[in-house]
């Protein structure tokens, strides 16, 4: 499964010699940190694959709208490390008979919308023949000290957790949280990430980050347009909002300062406890609890194979 073969990779990148003396932050966190010259390079890449990620036949989903989405998961990645600005994205297509170089245009034109959008500069990239319509995007953005930047296993007990936006959604053309992620930065979020695979399985990467359990109150979730409950938006994915720990008096510093760049709003759904044993409903990772304060044992999206 998708989680397992991570994982082992990221054992593999432990073990590995690091030659590079300009690298910050490796695997682990929701993107890398390489000292450029002075200043912090953040990087993070994201694919999408036709048949896993979207589909094209049928009209059910628009190639732009792809080549949106593509470029919006890797921003995600920057915002929830709270990056002072993004910089440059390289775009790789593979690019299949089925969808033809018009497809692939207009998939690279939703791409281009959403740079222009977030002042990306789209500075190259790659073509090649491939099975199924792929793209996978890389994205640069930039910081000067590393303590601007928020990672995944800085969460202690007692901090509140919240959620930028709504849940469960999945909007066709998310829209990556990148002033939201650096307003919270700014006024010490303590561990950040993006929700891409659901806040069920994402929550847990925070906690097991930190050695901590994320208990989060289902029936705080703040639901998506059209969402029936509050276990689907905990569960459906896409949503690339943002879940961030925060001590709790800077709860209201929080709210003002995504208050200040934005209307999505932050919604406090819990707080971080002790992690218990392996195996019991409070161990690393996240619990989510339902209206009764039972352990639902909700998951997220996960690539299997």
């Amino acid at each position: 499964m998708e989680r397992s073969l991570i994982e082992s990779i990221a054992a593999e990148l432990q073990l590995a010699p690091r030659p590079s003396q300009r690298l910050v932050r490796g695997a682990g966190d929701d993107a890398a940190v390489v000292r450029a010259g002075g200043a912090l390079c953040v990087t993070s890449m994201d694919a999408m694959v036709e048949g896993v990620h979207f589909r094209l036949d049928d009209g059910f989903d628009d190639p732009a709208d792809v080549g949106w989405r593509a470029l919006a998961g890797a921003l995600s990645d920057l915002a929830a490390m709270g990056v002072a600005r993004p910089g440059e994205a390289y775009v790789a297509l593979g690019v299949s008979p089925s969808a033809g170089e018009q497809q692939a245009l207009e998939l690279m034109r939703g791409a281009l919308e959403l740079a222009a959008r977030t002042d990306t500069t789209v500075a190259g990239g790659d073509v090649v023949a491939a099975p199924v319509l792929t793209v996978c995007v890389t994205v640069v953005g930039w910081a000067e000290e590393e303590d601007e930047l928020v990672g995944r296993e800085g969460a202690r007990v007692g901090d509140l957790i919240g959620v930028t936006g709504r849940l469960g959604g999945r909007p066709g053309r998310p829209v990556p949280r990148l002033r939201e992620g650096r307003a919270l930065a700014q006024v010490g979020a303590r561990a950040m990430i993006d929700l891409s695979d659901g806040l069920a399985t994402d929550a847990g990467h925070l906690g097991e980050s930190g050695g901590v359990c994320l208990q989060i109150e289902l029936e705080r979730l703040p639901l998506g347009e059209g969402v029936a409950s509050s276990e689907q938006a905990a569960t459906a994915g896409e949503d690339y909002e943002l879940c961030v720990c925060v001590p709790p008096d800077l709860r209201e510093r929080a709210r003002e300062a995504v208050a200040e760049v934005s209307d999505v709003g932050v919604t406090w759904i819990g707080s971080v406890l002790p992690a218990g044993p392996a195996g019991t409903a409070n161990e690393a990772g996240a619990s989510l609890r339902d209206a009764r304060g039972e352990d639902t044992r909700l998951r997220g999206f996960e690539h299997r194979w």
